[in-house]
């Protein structure tokens, strides 16, 4: 060893004696300071990232307004931000929220209940990309080869075309006889059925046009839609249509889009038939208004397409097989069935696209969606549904330090399927990423590692942080949740006595395996099972249908800021005749969109201005300081109040306002009533319907089909959105209507109905194929006593028994 070797080494520089964070570590938190959205009263909050959180409240208490319309829209505007000014005019502008400060905030992933599309061509596989995946798969290896992917897609029609092309480059190329092959059968044009309209449902041929013979929706004598047929020059507007000549019927009827002039003004003059086909039948049906879906159901028949027997897809793409599978057979198959089969496929040639089309098909059945089907319309999914459908794409995602927020991913899961879903919300956690969650349902709330509870009450009377902290400390707060966390509804120990049945003999919708039940009549019914056991098959399918029968899905109200609960409730309609006839006027002057409004703001209240890339400002209207009216209309009054004070007023007060005395209106006073019922009191008759939570527009859309006349009312899971203490109320009306005389089914997961009910009918065992079974029959007290199904596992130990 020399000398230098053996030298000593100079001492290694000291660690600092302190273990501080590296500063990029210490940002642990999302603060929000001083939110003011919708009914935010100055909240401030500090959410921990990389955590999972809930929030909760009654519905209504401003939940969604602080994730939704706060946290996750800011975080979106930022994102937006960072394009160009160029990009940005393309895209939807955002407003700031009405926030102070909002620090710590990630790129937000918003998974929230919105129905996926309404378009009748969009399908769960076109909607999650699964179909482009299989058709660029069957173009690689199914046998005959046929084309291109696109010769797979019953969106795109095979055309052929002669002339000249010219390029991009200025290169002219003759053409001649071209082919674009796509895979759309052309007798129902990709939309798996074909229609049949019925003409005396279209007008009344003793009437004229000036007379009103148009008797489709939105065709009023003084319209645009009709003034384009009378005054075309092609047809006599005073002449009966059953006196048409043949070329007047054929115009009238059929004739091919042509452009006439009137006025002043060029329009399109197009026959009725195939503008009806462009304007009803190309839209989903499950998005149409209620007055349009009834027209177009007593209109028009739909029957499967019998050139493409319902695959929507021609014959060529019908003919091209994989191990003896078409397009059509794989995308009618039951996911978890599908999954299976790719995993059987093998060529080193398309490895990469079969391992990302594995995954994608087994997230499905992970998620607890295995049952459906990649041709089933997108249209046609409950909100429950469309939320997990959207978390396909996230669950294998490499993305980590973002923030996922859900909303409600509960609705529409059985007990059972929870648990599945809670596992993976910690997977998404437990990822580094933060999760923020809107639920009511105590089994998730029970796996947050923090609880945000927001009231104490709804809309005014909301607003707050009431508690803040861990699980068990909420437990021993004193808030509304807190104190109803742990409620439990008892098995009922003399369930009511049914007064008859209904009998369903042999059904077999979707996934039913012709199944008989008696449902009885004059009691309580729930009907149970897990997501896709055939529930809403059965009874949409069997018993809805049925005169005396009143109805009421899932379906999502959609409204826009002209819309309120006066006037989807039909009460605004009421209120108008009474105010007219109190001041011997007309009563379009009550409707501030109509002869009423102001005409500034033309009735909506506010003046939006818009600013091109960025977002538009909406201040109030100085005319009429919001109230949405003209000045000389606010004149006239009744019961001592104007049209703007009525519509001012909370449900509750107007329950009051006019049950008797100078405001008595008998149908306004019924509705009132209902709302109040259903525990909407507290909002306002003329508030947007774009203020109100998911929770408080389900329980509008119940009370106005309360209202309808009918023996049996069905329900179809009227807990969503509803805090614990809300679901007490719900349970009150149910025993009110039974007790009324009015027989009540109701499809539900929740165990609070469940136990409630007196009868149980329990569909399953499984899902799709698995499911559409009797699985169970009797009280709740029996199949707490059997355990015999996954339900009676769950409410067995819901109850503590």
């Amino acid at each position: 060893m020399t000398a230098a070797s053996a030298a000593p080494s100079p001492a290694a520089p000291a660690r600092p004696a302190t273990d501080a964070r590296h500063p990029a570590d210490t940002h642990d938190l999302i603060r929000v300071v001083g939110a003011r959205e919708n009914n935010l009263r100055e909240v401030s909050v500090d959410i921990p990232k990389r955590r999972l959180t809930v929030f909760t409240g009654v519905s209504g208490s401003g939940k969604s307004s602080l994730v939704f319309d706060t946290i996750a829209a800011e975080s979106q505007r930022m994102i937006n931000e960072t394009y160009s000014a160029f990009v940005q005019g393309f895209m939807p502008s955002q407003a700031r929220p009405d926030v102070d400060l909002l620090e710590g905030v990630t790129t937000a992933i918003i998974v929230d209940q919105e129905r996926m599309g309404a378009n009748a061509r969009s399908t769960v596989g076109t909607a999650t990309d699964a179909n482009a995946m299989l058709r660029i798969l069957f173009s690689r290896l199914g046998e005959p080869f046929i084309g291109a992917p696109n010769a797979f897609s019953f969106n795109i029609p095979t055309s052929r075309t002669s002339g000249v092309r010219t390029t991009a480059t200025g290169e002219r190329i003759v053409v001649d006889d071209e082919v674009y092959l796509g895979g759309m059968c052309p007798r129902c044009e990709g939309m798996g059925s074909v229609s049949d309209i019925d003409l005396a449902q279209l007008y009344d041929d003793s009437l004229s046009l000036a007379e009103g013979a148009l008797t489709m929706p939105g065709y009023t004598v003084d319209g645009w839609m009709v003034r384009i047929f009378a005054e075309s020059g092609f047809l006599d507007p005073t002449k009966p249509i059953r006196d048409y000549t043949e070329t007047e019927r054929q115009d009238f009827l059929y004739r091919e889009p042509t452009k006439v002039q009137l006025q002043s003004m060029k329009m399109t003059y197009e026959g009725l038939v195939p503008k009806i086909q462009k304007s009803f039948l190309q839209k989903d049906r499950e998005a149409m208004q209620p007055h349009v879906r009834a027209f177009v159901d007593r209109a028009v028949t739909f029957t499967r397409c019998p050139e493409c027997e319902g695959t929507r897809l021609n014959a060529a793409a019908r003919s091209s097989r994989i191990q003896g599978v078409s397009i059509a057979d794989a995308c009618a198959m039951q996911i978890s069935d599908l999954a299976a089969w790719v995993r059987g496929l093998d060529d080193p040639a398309v490895a990469p696209l079969l391992s990302v089309l594995q995954q994608t098909l087994d997230s499905f059945v992970e998620i607890g969606l295995g049952y459906l089907s990649l041709d089933r319309p997108s249209g046609t999914l409950s909100g429950g549904e469309s939320q997990r459908t959207k978390m396909i794409r996230h669950l294998g995602s490499s993305l980590t330090d973002v923030t996922y927020v859900f909303d409600e991913p509960t609705i529409g899961l059985h007990p059972h399927d929870i648990q599945r879903m809670n596992e993976l919300l910690l997977r998404l956690r437990d990822k580094g990423n933060t999760v923020l969650v809107v639920e009511h349902k105590p089994e998730t709330i029970a796996i947050a590692d923090h609880v945000v509870d927001l009231g104490p009450g709804a809309g005014t009377a909301g607003g707050t942080i009431c508690f803040e902290g861990t699980l068990a400390e909420l437990t021993a707060s004193g808030t509304l949740t807190g104190r109803h966390l742990h409620d439990r509804v008892l098995v009922k120990d003399a369930p009511r006595t049914p007064r008859g049945t209904i009998e369903v003999r042999d059904a077999r919708s979707h996934n039913l395996h012709g199944v008989d039940v008696d449902i009885p009549l004059g009691v309580l019914v729930a009907v149970t099972g897990v997501a896709g056991s055939g529930k809403s098959s059965l009874i949409h399918g069997s018993v809805a249908p049925r005169p005396g029968v009143v109805a009421i899905d899932q379906g999502a109200i959609r409204g826009s800021r002209r819309s309120s609960p006066a006037t989807y409730t039909g009460m605004l309609d009421s209120i108008r005749t009474a105010f007219a006839k109190a001041n011997g006027v007309t009563p379009a002057l009550f409707s501030a969109n109509s002869e009423g409004a102001c005409p500034v703001c033309k009735g909506a209240g506010v003046i939006e201005i818009d600013l091109g890339m960025m977002a538009g400002v909406a201040s109030p209207c100085e005319a009429c300081e919001g109230r949405r009216f003209q000045a000389s209309v606010l004149e006239h009054r009744f019961g001592g109040k104007d049209i703007s004070e009525v519509l001012a007023m909370p449900a509750a007060d107007a329950e009051a306002f006019f049950a008797e005395g100078p405001g008595r209106i008998p149908a306004a006073h019924a509705i009132a009533h209902r709302l109040v019922e259903v525990g909407l009191g507290y909002i306002g008759l003329g508030q947007p319907l774009t203020t109100l939570s998911g929770g408080e527009r389900q329980r509008l859309k119940l009370a106005t089909h309360l209202g309808e006349k009918g023996d049996v009312i069905v329900l179809d899971e009227p807990t969503a959105g509803l805090h614990l203490a809300d679901v007490q109320t719900l349970l009150g009306l149910l025993d009110r209507l039974v007790d009324a005389g009015r027989s009540v089914i109701v499809i539900e997961h929740h165990q609070a109905v469940m136990a409630h009910a007196d009868w149980i009918i329990d569909l399953g065992p499984g899902a799709g194929h698995d499911g559409g079974r009797i699985v169970f029959e009797g009280t709740p007290a029996e199949l707490v006593a059997a355990r015999s199904t996954l339900t009676g596992e769950h409410l067995a130990r819901y109850v503590g028994a």
